[in-house]
């Protein structure tokens, strides 16, 4: 895939992760659009980065269908879905309740499947498209108070065979990025960066990996990718 005048939709897109790379693909010239729940940070975000802002959450299905609706109207053809927003809650198994699980699941499951069930009925259309779920190395191991968090991201793992398995057909190339531990805002309740640690990943080193699966040629794709801070000890 070409980065240069690709249409781009990131999800989360106004911290952290999603920021990094919205920043880096339009540096190369894509076309993006960002989503975020806060209007004035999205906004903000959006001026800059020169991205489209949508202020929208991915749990609510009407917003999920403005979303498309109004990227659409702006370029006209959606290349490329990166499913970036997400939000984590750390509890022993003895404290979690239903509605714990729920409130991480409208985001991280249902809204992240809402979101690619309409890429796909668009992809499928055109005969072309890329998915990229951003998921964790939590999707591949569990630890101490992450049966909340760790099994939506096991679930988004799922999720994510599962279309590759419907959607390769169609020339669509879905991918599971699982970053380790990255020093942004994820988990803290005043939506505030972390500083930069030297031996910790930044939202830049999986914008990189984002950015070169990405450019990858259409006729082969990255199924799961990984990256790890070299030695954060």
């Amino acid at each position: 895939m070409k980065i240069e005048n690709a249409n781009i939709l990131i999800t989360g897109g106004t911290l952290g992760i999603g920021y990094a790379t919205a920043k880096l693909l339009i540096e190369h010239g894509a076309n993006v659009a960002i989503t975020g729940r806060d209007e004035k940070r999205t906004h903000k975000a959006a001026r800059e980065l020169g991205a489209l802002p949508i202020t929208a959450d991915v749990a609510n299905p009407d917003d999920v269908k403005r979303t498309f609706k109004t990227f659409l109207n702006e370029y006209g053809r959606l290349d490329a879905l990166i499913n970036n927003a997400g939000i984590g809650v750390s509890k022993k198994l003895e404290d979690i309740t239903l509605e714990d699980f729920q409130q991480v699941y409208s985001v991280n499951v249902f809204g992240a499947a809402m979101m690619g069930k309409r890429a796909a009925e668009i992809f499928k259309k055109q005969n072309y498209g890329n998915i990229i779920n951003i998921g964790s190395t939590a999707a591949t191991k569990g630890y101490e108070g992450g049966s909340i968090y760790c099994s939506s991201k096991f679930a988004l793992r799922g999720m994510t065979q599962c279309w590759q398995a419907e959607l390769r057909r169609y020339n669509v190339r879905v991918v599971l990025l699982n970053p380790s531990e990255v020093t942004t805002a994820f988990g803290r309740e005043d939506r505030e960066e972390r500083d930069s640690q030297p031996n910790k990943l930044r939202g830049r080193e999986i914008a990189r990996a984002i950015k070169g699966v990405l450019e990858l040629d259409d006729r082969g794709f990255v199924p799961e990718l990984a990256v790890w801070a070299t030695n954060p000890f």
